[in-house]
């Protein structure tokens, strides 16, 4: 993102599952430390948490677009993965799974903040309460996703193409549209009308404008 020479980025896997979700061995010192006082242990596992969030939620700051391209399982943290992504696609073997409520925990790293701006709340309040899995159809039906494909190879060069066309745009133009449709998510019209009517005149290039009209 501080480089801005990348202009998309394409999140993909290999093996049979894109993401088996949270390892537990990461939580294993926080929860086991019992010599710790008790307010410092708890205050450490919430930077932990913190410090988990900020790893995903840079994904949707950046201000190129993030495309997440996803076979077989989608477990828990993938989930919270690709909630922050602006385009999700997968195979048709793929499912996604809120783990956490399988082990005992609240999902704490973004799928249960922004997969109800994504998806209908009843659908992401089911999965978030039972723990069951959602297979790849179903997933296109309420707009997890926006296309199936057969297999990964066929996903990949759909999805690289995407990235291709992403690529060939304006990036401080593409760096906009990412930027006021956050932003519109998160705020009232009113409020993101003011936003592009004050982001607009520092970020426009009158010469790319005028060589875009001419290619057109």
């Amino acid at each position: 993102d501080d480089d801005g020479g990348v202009r998309a980025i394409v999140l993909s896997s290999t093996g049979r599952h894109f993401s088996a979700g949270l390892d537990l061995a990461l939580l294993q010192p926080v929860l086991i430390e019992h010599d710790a006082e008790l307010a410092r242990a708890r205050a450490g596992l919430r930077s932990l948490v913190l410090h988990l969030q900020q790893s995903l939620s840079c994904l949707e700051k950046a201000r190129m677009p993030v495309i997440a391209a996803v076979q077989g399982g989608c477990i828990g943290g993938g989930v919270d993965l690709i909630s922050a992504c602006d385009m999700r696609y997968c195979t048709e073997d793929a499912f996604f799974c809120i783990q956490e409520i399988n082990i005992g925990i609240t999902a704490d790293v973004g799928t249960l903040q922004r997969l109800p701006k994504i998806v209908p709340g009843g659908v992401v309040r089911e999965l978030a309460y039972t723990g069951r899995r959602l297979p790849a159809a179903r997933a296109r039906e309420i707009g997890l996703v926006n296309e199936v494909h057969a297999s990964p190879e066929e996903m990949l060069e759909a999805v690289t193409e995407i990235a291709r066309e992403i690529a060939a745009r304006s990036p401080l133009a593409v760096w906009g549209s990412k930027e006021m449709l956050n932003y519109a998510r998160d705020h009232g019209v009113a409020e993101a009308l003011d936003y592009i009517a004050t982001w607009q005149p520092g970020m426009l290039e009158p010469q790319d404008i005028l060589e875009a009209f001419r290619a057109n």
